[in-house]
């Protein structure tokens, strides 16, 4: 097994119980227990975690959003599936505000080799994209949160409402038809919705571990979403219902 899912798998058990011990990782991985350790302790670096005496604990409270890192680790072949189809509904020449977050990150990967004209809100994406020759690079204004590098703020949101954009490509914490789209944090739920109203048609990238949480924010209703790009195993119940409300799903 790989280092990077070694993680991964660290990361699943943290989910689910909190709290991970080396001996029972080793066991389970079919590794040493050194290994282990050092698992840890590249995890930690990352604010994954915090380790302790025989193992580690969960870095994010209860009720937080978790770590950039962690999430990136999570359904990460999903979310790369999700940023190709998504970028693929994008045309040559288009103007396109990119979202923050793990998806939005993989969206900027995908987009390097396309002719567009692409506002990044993540300090990530900016760096992805600043190499890629075809790209016009907007860079909008405002504060970065940090760990997250997200852009958000008064001036990101005045940017936003001083242009007009084909597509915006959107990600959030939480979907669903009842409560809409959600995200945990207020500014960048603000942003959000500016990146929306600024542009003509609004692509949520979404994976299937999404439609069974809701964050404190309202960033939209989905009936302001045009096309729901997410992964098969997105439950068929909401996804019924977003196509119910007249919302495009594509499940790839």
């Amino acid at each position: 097994m790989t280092a990077e899912a070694r993680h991964a798998e660290i990361v699943r058990e943290l989910q689910s119980s909190e709290s991970v011990s080396v001996v029972d990782l080793a066991r389970k991985l079919d590794t040493s227990e050194v290994t282990i350790r050092r698992d840890l302790a590249e995890l930690e670096q990352t604010g994954v975690l915090r380790r302790v005496r025989g193992g580690a604990v969960s870095a994010t409270l209860r009720g937080d959003e978790m770590p950039f890192a962690m999430r990136e680790m999570e359904a990460a072949e999903q979310k790369t599936r999700i940023a190709a189809a998504a970028v693929r509904l994008i045309a040559d020449a288009e103007a396109v505000v990119l979202d923050s977050g793990t998806t939005g990150l993989a969206a900027a990967r995908q987009l390097t080799g396309r002719r567009v004209t692409v506002m990044p809100l993540s300090v990530g994406s900016i760096g992805v994209l600043s190499a890629a020759t075809g790209v016009s690079l907007l860079l909008p204004g405002g504060n970065v949160r940090r760990g997250e590098l997200s852009v958000v703020g008064p001036l990101t949101e005045q940017c936003l409402a001083a242009l007009r954009f084909d597509t915006v490509l959107l990600t959030c914490c939480g979907i669903a038809n009842r409560h809409g789209v959600t995200a945990h944090d207020l500014q960048d739920a603000a942003v959000k919705r500016r990146a929306i109203a600024s542009s003509a048609r609004v692509i949520a990238m979404v994976d299937g571990s999404k439609f069974s949480k809701t964050a404190m924010a309202v960033v939209c209703p989905v009936t302001d979403i045009d096309i729901v790009v997410t992964d098969t195993d997105a439950p068929a119940d909401e996804v019924a219902a977003l196509r119910a409300s007249g919302v495009e799903v594509h499940c790839v």
